[in-house]
């Protein structure tokens, strides 16, 4: 029999892998295998992500309670040690799409843990608000301010370099040569699903867009002859939704092939949208690259985003996230939030039985910083991780803001081809098993985005806010009657404990 302090040692050797995970499970050295990577932040455990069954019931997918309830308490959670610790690595870390949604918070977030930055963008997004005719809810500054003014209130340089990664394969090669990167974080495609779906010329632009990128990071980085850590933002669309019959495992399946030969594949893709069809293909892109040419990549299979501001963001009205609230590229639960606290009605697509995974903006850049400290070893498969802290049946969601903001829901048709009602079963346990305490949809935290727009109102366009991309003919044909002009803001908004007020 083996004894406790010799297992302790041996479960420190095995790697963060789907089928590794499973042993680990079985033989009940959870405990033992997350004290080996962060044993300070390491409390509780649960292999599952639980789906609410009523509006406001809730499990965390990491097992714990009550989600913290301010930005102050996010800023205490150590997933690694940081600069200036005797065992801190400083690492450099070229980010794609640094200037986006989740790219920024990121850029700040492994500044403000000590690392070198660079930060990697064509402004493709604030071009597209330019194309849309509707710009972020918040003023969001240039590149060259932003990284300004993060140096003035932290002291810590981010280099920025406008360079498109789908187009300009030169440029990029030469960044790798010069930087030398520790890892690359790949945020630069277009995110938007309903954009993507929006007409010929942005689904053709997606494909491009998104496919090339990816693509020419892998040849850049073989070119460059440097051993870069990929960490690429995907999606939960990749799955589908409710397609596996059971619980969705982290990338990988346990199957049975004819013969009763068993295997562990690649889970099966079933997109919903062009937007997930690149992240499908970027899937399969990563697993040739890491097999032909020994890349080592994890992929972050990510649910919906929402919040805006991070512990670093709220240091300097300059470094503020974007906040994006129209119906293209508005996440559901940031549009609903927004809809409340300015008188609008919220509105569900459909009957609202859509289940998905939501995870906080703050949690998106502490989940990079775990899979950029956590590279997986030469020679070893794509590791891929599900990022999400929770699953939420949409109309629960849009209850909860409107018990909040005293707003009623409204049910309008569903732009999208997608099932009416499903059910979200996720594992999630390496992140938890690495020290991840998720913020989970907590009433308390939706004051956070609330004041964001009641601050910046006026900037809003409520023609912008209802959808105005449909997956086809029928979708649009159902969706005819929707009126962008129909939409009127109320003079007073405000939440204050489910009343509106000014």
């Amino acid at each position: 029999p083996t004894s406790n302090n010799t297992r302790q040692k041996l479960t420190t050797y095995f790697k963060l892998q789907y089928s590794t995970m499973r042993f680990c499970y079985i033989a009940a050295f959870i405990p033992a295998f997350a004290a080996a990577f962060a044993p300070a932040a390491f409390t509780k455990t649960s292999s599952k992500v639980a789906t609410s069954s009523s509006n406001v019931a809730t499990k965390s997918a990491f097992g714990f309670g009550e989600a913290s309830t301010s930005l102050t308490s996010f800023s205490s959670f150590s997933l690694k040690a940081s600069e200036g610790d005797a065992d801190f690595e400083k690492k450099t870390i070229i980010i794609l799409g640094g200037d986006g949604f989740c790219g920024w918070p990121t850029c700040l977030h492994l500044s403000d843990a000590g690392h070198d930055v660079v930060m990697v963008d064509n402004l493709s997004r604030r071009n597209i608000d330019t194309e849309l005719g509707c710009s972020s809810l918040t003023p969001i500054q240039s590149p060259e301010v932003r990284v300004e003014a993060w140096k003035e209130v932290s002291g810590k340089d981010i280099k920025f370099v406008n360079l498109d990664v789908a187009k300009e394969y030169d440029l990029l090669v030469q960044l790798i040569k010069d930087e030398q990167p520790d890892a690359v974080v790949h945020f630069a495609e277009q995110r938007a699903a309903p954009y993507s779906m929006k007409n010929s010329k942005t689904k053709r632009y997606t494909i491009d867009n998104n496919v090339s990128g990816s693509n020419n990071l892998c040849c850049a980085i073989i070119d460059a002859e440097t051993d870069t850590h990929i960490v690429h933002l995907g999606t939960m669309g990749v799955y589908g939704y409710g397609t596996s019959g059971g619980e969705i495992p982290e990338g990988y399946i346990d199957v049975t092939l004819p013969g009763g030969r068993e295997a562990n594949i690649l889970h099966p893709a079933y997109p919903g949208s062009v937007y997930h069809a690149t992240k499908c293909l970027d899937a399969i892109m990563w697993q040739f690259y890491n097999k032909n040419d020994d890349l080592r990549i994890t992929d972050l299979h990510q649910g919906i985003v929402w919040g805006t501001n991070t512990p670093q963001t709220i240091k300097d009205e300059r470094l503020i996230n974007r906040f994006d609230y129209d119906g293209d590229y508005g996440t559901v639960l940031n549009r609903f939030l927004m809809q409340g606290a300015m008188g609008v009605p919220l509105t569900v697509y459909g009957t609202g039985g859509q289940t998905r995974g939501f995870i906080h903006v703050t949690d998106t850049a502490k989940c990079i910083e775990i899979a950029v400290n956590n590279p997986p070893a030469k020679g070893d498969r794509v590791e891929i991780f599900n990022q999400i802290a929770e699953t939420r049946r949409v109309r629960d969601v849009a209850s909860l803001v409107a018990e909040q903001t005293g707003v009623e829901m409204k049910m309008i048709p569903n732009p999208r081809q997608e099932a009416a009602e499903n059910e979200l079963d996720v594992s999630n346990a390496k992140f938890c098993n690495l020290g991840l305490e998720p913020t989970t949809l907590d009433a308390g935290l939706f004051s956070e985005v609330t004041e964001i727009v009641t601050k910046y109102k006026d900037r809003c366009d409520p023609t912008k806010i209802l959808p105005a991309s449909f997956w086809n003919k029928k979708r649009a044909e159902e969706c005819a009657d929707i009126d962008p002009n129909s939409i009127t803001i109320e003079e007073k908004v405000g939440v204050t404990n489910g009343s509106s007020s000014s």
